[in-house]
C-alpha cells in the first residue's frame, strides 16, 4: 500500500516514474543559489508576475535552508520550474483573482514558494508531496516529475494543486475561523493518525468523508473538502457524491444516504462560509480553476514564455 503525503495534509494514491531534467534553452540556469547568481530571465518574470503584483516569492534555485536534511532533496529542473511557476499563476493565483478580487488574492495567498526536484520518500513508503510551515509557506516537491504529469488534469492536481489549495483553505481559515457546527456533522468518525491504516483507506466516502486524510480531523477534513471540490468538475463531483450512497448489491437500489448527507451538509458549510466571511461563491473559483486546468492540459497555454 502507498501512501502519499502533504506534510500536514494530503495523501492519495498513485504510482511515480522519474523523468530526467528537460533538456531545453533554459539549461544554462544555475538550480544552485550562490552569492554570485545573476538575474536571469526567470527571475524577471518572477519579479514582474508575482512580487511586483502579489508580493509572492518563488524560490527555484536551490538552497539549503529550505530543503529538509532528512532526505535527499535534488534541484528543481529549471525548465519544469518555469512551467511550474506558471501553471501557479495561471490556474491559482489568476483563477482567485477572477473569481475572488486582486485584494483577496494579494492578501492571503501563500507567499512563499520552495520548488525542489524530487520527492520525499518515508521509511516506510509513503511519498511526500509537499509540506507548509506557518499558513504562508509551501514547499512543493517532485518539480522535476512535472513532465509527466502535465497533461492529465487527474494527476496534476493529485501530484500538486490540490496541495496548494488546500494549504490556502489554511490560510484563510486562519484568517477566520470556519463555522464549528462542521465539526459535528461526522463528530465521532474522526481518528487521527489512524486514518492511514488499512481499515480507514476504503469506505470513507459512505461515513461522510472525501477523502481517505479527511478522517485525521476536522480542520485538514475542512481543507479537503474545499480543496477536492474547487478542483473536480460537476460531473467528477456528482461521481464522488453518488459512491457516497450505500447500495443493495443485489437490486442496485439505494439503502442509506448517510454518507451522501454528510458530505451534502459540509459541502454547505463551506460555501456558506466563503459566502459571508469573504463574499466568494466557490462555484465560481471551481469553475476558474477546472476550466483553467483544462487550458494547461491540453496545451492551449504558453508555460515557456518569458515575456
Amino acid at each position: 500500500m502507498k501512501k502519499y503525503i502533504l506534510g500536514l495534509a494530503l495523501l492519495a494514491t498513485v504510482a511515480g516514474t522519474l523523468t530526467s531534467c528537460s533538456d531545453d534553452d533554459l539549461s544554462d540556469v544555475s538550480v544552485i543559489k550562490d552569492s554570485q547568481t545573476t538575474e536571469n530571465a526567470f527571475d524577471k518574470w518572477l519579479y514582474n508576475n508575482f512580487v511586483t503584483p502579489y508580493n509572492i516569492e518563488i524560490q527555484y534555485r536551490y538552497n539549503d535552508n529550505e530543503s529538509d536534511m532528512q532526505y535527499y532533496d535534488v534541484p528543481a529542473d529549471s525548465a519544469q520550474s518555469v512551467e511550474m511557476a506558471h501553471i501557479i499563476k495561471y490556474t491559482c493565483v489568476d483563477a482567485y483573482t477572477q473569481a475572488a478580487g486582486m485584494n483577496f488574492t494579494r492578501t492571503y495567498f501563500p507567499k512563499l514558494f520552495s520548488f525542489l526536484g524530487e520527492f520525499e520518500y518515508e521509511n516506510n513508503g509513503a511519498m511526500k508531496l509537499g509540506t507548509a510551515e506557518g499558513g504562508k509557506k509551501i514547499r512543493l516537491l517532485g518539480v522535476n516529475h512535472l513532465d509527466t504529469y502535465i497533461h492529465n488534469r487527474e494527476y496534476l492536481n493529485e501530484y500538486y494543486m490540490k496541495t496548494i489549495h488546500h494549504e490556502f483553505v489554511h490560510i484563510v481559515n486562519q484568517t477566520k475561523d470556519y463555522p464549528r457546527e462542521f465539526d459535528k456533522v461526522t463528530a465521532n468518525g474522526y481518528v487521527n493518525d489512524a486514518w492511514s491504516s488499512e481499515t480507514y483507506e476504503s469506505g470513507y466516502l459512505t461515513r461522510g468523508f472525501i477523502t481517505d486524510y479527511s478522517q485525521k480531523e476536522a480542520r485538514e477534513d475542512f481543507a479537503e473538502m474545499v480543496s477536492t471540490y474547487v478542483t473536480k468538475t460537476p460531473a467528477e463531483w456528482n461521481a464522488l457524491m453518488a459512491q457516497a450512497k450505500t447500495y443493495d448489491a443485489t437490486t442496485g437500489k439505494v439503502t442509506s444516504t448517510t454518507g451522501y448527507d454528510a458530505l451534502q451538509k459540509k459541502l454547505d458549510i463551506c460555501k456558506q462560509y466563503y459566502k459571508e466571511s469573504f463574499g466568494i461563491d466557490l462555484d465560481k473559483v471551481r469553475d476558474e480553476v477546472v476550466s483553467r486546468e483544462e487550458n494547461v492540459v491540453n496545451g492551449k497555454i504558453d508555460l515557456r514564455s518569458l515575456k
